[in-house]
């Protein structure tokens, strides 16, 4: 199926015939930092301007999957209200699940499809998820969303903003990970953990992950 998708986008989503290559896509775009106010763009709003921030990126992930056999999911990774959610698009291989990431910063990247569950997976993202006061905020983890569900609003090649994406991610059913003992327990990051975290891959102020 092409999805009402032009010759010269098949030829581009064609060359990412594998998860990885579509990482290495993902990673050679540019943020979009939103200069112009809150954007959601679809796959073809992103091909065309050639950058994307974190839920743009997995939707054009996940539609990157989706022309070479596997499901468009995306899981949503909640943190606490005052640090950023990140989403990513999922996969599965030879029973293992991995993650397309894109993000602006050396952490929350790409994970090889070696987790045996959808809770491991978002597991692996704990650690790295902590804001630059060495507090580590991620707190709950959707199940994996089908993003075929919204065709009907033509997500991967619609002009207008697919707000209704992450509007759905967010209402959601999450799993939560921490209880109450565990929450009161964390330790701070390392500061020498927090200078890592601030690498950033593109300079600018990002309103997203």
């Amino acid at each position: 199926m092409a999805f009402d998708l032009t010759n010269a986008e098949l030829r581009i989503f064609q060359r990412l015939r594998t998860p990885q290559r579509i990482q290495d896509f993902l990673d050679d775009l540019k943020i979009n930092f939103e200069e112009s106010g809150d954007t959601c763009w679809s796959p073809r709003k992103v091909l065309q301007e050639r950058k994307a921030h974190c839920m743009e990126g997995e939707m054009l992930a996940a539609a990157a999957l989706r022309l070479h056999g596997y499901r468009p999911l995306v899981i949503d990774l909640r943190a606490t209200a005052d640090d950023f959610d990140h989403v990513v698009a999922v996969f599965q291989q030879h029973g293992h699940w991995g993650a397309l990431s894109k993000t602006n910063h050396a952490v929350l990247r790409y994970r090889e499809p070696v987790y045996r569950n959808i809770r491991e997976l978002a597991m692996s993202y704990f650690h790295e998820y902590f804001d630059d006061n060495g507090k580590k905020n991620l707190r709950e983890y959707s199940r994996p969303i089908d993003l075929s569900r919204f065709d009907r609003i033509s997500w991967m090649t619609t002009g207008a903003d697919v707000w209704e994406i992450p509007e759905y991610l967010d209402c959601a059913k999450h799993f939560t990970i921490l209880n109450h003992r565990q929450h009161a327990m964390l330790r701070r990051a390392h500061p020498i953990e927090i200078k890592a975290g601030k690498l950033v891959e593109w300079k600018g102020k990002l309103r997203k992950l």
